[in-house]
């Protein structure tokens, strides 16, 4: 016999309040709200893309999702303003494993085409663009819509240091479910509405929005410093130091190189002096924003 829904609510209440028991509540979309007159607000959007590869260059997107959001100055969300979905049919056959991974197929995609206007009236008031992978959405937003590269951008995975707040790793789905939610991830404008609940979550950390600390980090400078020429046999050095390779095919150096805040780049540059070359070194560094940070033209 079901449960009424009101008994099924009372269930979940109890069940909520006692530390035996997690309740994970399916995640509703929020309906579009009216701003208040007179109140400061910011304008965001969240955005997600399904694509028939990695390589930005050549792959292409598939599905393009859109939640566009107002917040607060100190980073309180207050609800969503628009949503946008799409899909765009390919040059060619979808592979089958990104068939198996994100269900769509070419039936799906058949006779459809991104609106490039449509796409640029939506984001073209957001004063920041969210990814939760912002290093593989921008680079393909970019080459589609020249818009998105004079936009600010912000990482949701890569910008909150979540194992810091009590959470165990950061893909969506369990950063969603530590905000009490699950959701199904059929389409990418449902990864964007589960993104937008898990930047509302508040953090027991810090008290405030998860959003607030994304804007925060989002703002500060960082120097990307490479490591050029490196010897080969100290990559675990580097790597377990937090350095990323980068191969060069895609125009950048072929080389180790890492992210840090302005005020530890004296230290990197001792670390690489005393432990990689020996020697005093003049590695290329690279001041990055919001507005180039994650950017193919980097």
């Amino acid at each position: 016999m079901l449960q009424a829904p009101t008994d099924l609510a009372a269930m979940a209440e109890a069940l909520s309040l006692s530390p035996d028991y997690r309740v994970l509540r399916r995640l509703v979309a929020r309906p579009a709200y009216i701003p208040t007159m007179g109140q400061e607000v910011r304008t965001g959007v969240l955005l997600d893309t399904e694509t028939t590869g990695l390589d930005y260059a050549k792959d292409e997107i598939i599905e393009l999702g859109m939640v566009k959001f107002d917040y607060t100055p100190d980073g309180r969300i207050l609800g969503v303003r628009n949503t946008f979905s799409a899909f765009n049919g390919p040059s060619g056959p979808i592979p089958a494993e990104v068939t198996a991974l994100t269900g769509i197929t070419d039936e799906m995609v058949a006779g459809h085409r991104f609106h490039d206007a449509a796409i640029t009236a939506f984001v073209e008031d957001a004063v920041i663009v969210i990814a939760h992978n912002s290093g593989f959405d921008r680079k393909f937003a970019e080459r589609y819509w020249p818009l998105f590269e004079h936009k600010a951008w912000g990482c949701s995975m890569s910008e909150i240091d979540w194992r810091k707040h009590g959470f165990a790793g950061t893909q969506l789905g369990y950063l969603l479910n530590g905000a009490g939610f699950f959701h199904q991830a059929h389409r990418a404008v449902d990864d964007c509405h589960a993104l937008l609940e898990v930047l509302a979550f508040e953090l027991p950390t810090t008290g405030g929005a998860a959003l607030a600390l994304l804007l925060d980090t989002a703002r500060r400078k960082t120097v990307r410093i490479w490591a050029v020429q490196s010897p080969f046999e100290l990559k675990d050095s580097l790597k377990r130091r937090g350095y990323r390779w980068s191969d060069g095919t895609d125009g950048r150096h072929k080389s180790w190189y890492v992210d840090v805040c302005e005020s530890a780049v004296d230290d990197e540059l001792a670390f690489l002096k005393a432990e990689i070359y020996l020697r005093d070194v003049e590695p290329r560094l690279q001041t990055l924003t919001a507005f180039t940070r994650f950017s193919c033209r980097v």
